[in-house]
This record gives structure tokens, C-alpha cells and sequence, in this order.
């Protein structure tokens, strides 16, 4: 069996005035992500793991912040984009493991409901999708609420 291991990191500052997505589910926050498209930093951290696993550069190569085609766009929509890509090299995603990093807000209650749109979007079944949540401590600019991380690792597996 042809394996494949990759690995996504995405950051995003945080205000007030923007809408927080986080793995395609809008979380209730008083600040949001700021980004060209939706900013959802998970999703993000996702495509780049996928892509990095398949040889296919990185989500910024594929989905340029300097082109207005992906201006607010919807990030569960750049996902089944990459998902169209490794699927036409023969691969399809065997699991994903993320973790998100930030202060507030408490992601715990949102959790099954993300773990649902990441599995719907990379047609994965619950069990393989994790979606781990912790803070910074209140150490750097996410202890400082300022902004968000994730990070993803994905399996590819040939078909």
C-alpha cells in the first residue's frame, strides 16, 4: 500500500469584526479570524497537510491571497478543491489528526460538530478525523488573545 504523511500549520490574527470559522463551523466570538478568504485556520492547516503529503506545494500556491477569485472565499470549499486534486493523483485522505491552539473561545463544545464538517468534506468517517483543542498558557500572541493556530497531520493513501 502506497502511504503518504503530511503535515499542515496555519496562523491567523484575531479582531474584533470578523466572523471565527473553525473547520467549516462559525464559532460565537467576540473576535474573529482576519484573512483574504473566510480565515479558517484549521481548514487551512488541513489543505496545506493534504497537499504537502501529495507533492502539491501549498495552499497558498494553489489559492494566492493576492487574487481577488479568493477574496472571503469559503474555506470548506478550497478543501473540496484539494480533495479534487488528490483524488485526480489516485489518493484519498486515511485520516487526519489536528490540533487547534487558542485562548478563547472554548472550542470543546464545537468539537463534534467540526469533527462532523471535516469528515463530510474529506468523506471520512468520524473515527478518522481527531480534533484536539488547548490554549498557549496565556505565553505569545495567542496567550495574548491576538491570534489562533492549528496544525494538521494527514495520511494519504493510494487507491
Amino acid at each position: 500500500m502506497d502511504l503518504k504523511i503530511g503535515f499542515g500549520f496555519d496562523v491567523h490574527q484575531l479582531q474584533e469584526g470578523y466572523d471565527l470559522w473553525i473547520g467549516g463551523v462559525k464559532v460565537p466570538s467576540e473576535k474573529g479570524s482576519v484573512g483574504h478568504s473566510d480565515a479558517d485556520v484549521l481548514l487551512h492547516a488541513i489543505c496545506d497537510a493534504i497537499l504537502g503529503a501529495a507533492g502539491l506545494r501549498d495552499i497558498g500556491f494553489h489559492f494566492p491571497n493576492t487574487s481577488d477569485d479568493f477574496k472571503d472565499a469559503d474555506s470548506r470549499n478550497l478543501l473540496t478543491a484539494v480533495m479534487t486534486l488528490i483524488t485526480d493523483k489516485g489518493y484519498n485522505v486515511g485520516n487526519i489528526d489536528a490540533t487547534l491552539v487558542s485562548e478563547v473561545p472554548k472550542i470543546s463544545p464545537y468539537i463534534s460538530d467540526i469533527k462532523a464538517s471535516i469528515s463530510s468534506l474529506c468523506n471520512l468517517a468520524d473515527d478518522e478525523v481527531g480534533v484536539k483543542a488547548t490554549t498557549s498558557e496565556t505565553v505569545g500572541f495567542v496567550g495574548r488573545r491576538e491570534g489562533i493556530e492549528a496544525y494538521a497531520v494527514v495520511l494519504l493513501e493510494k487507491q
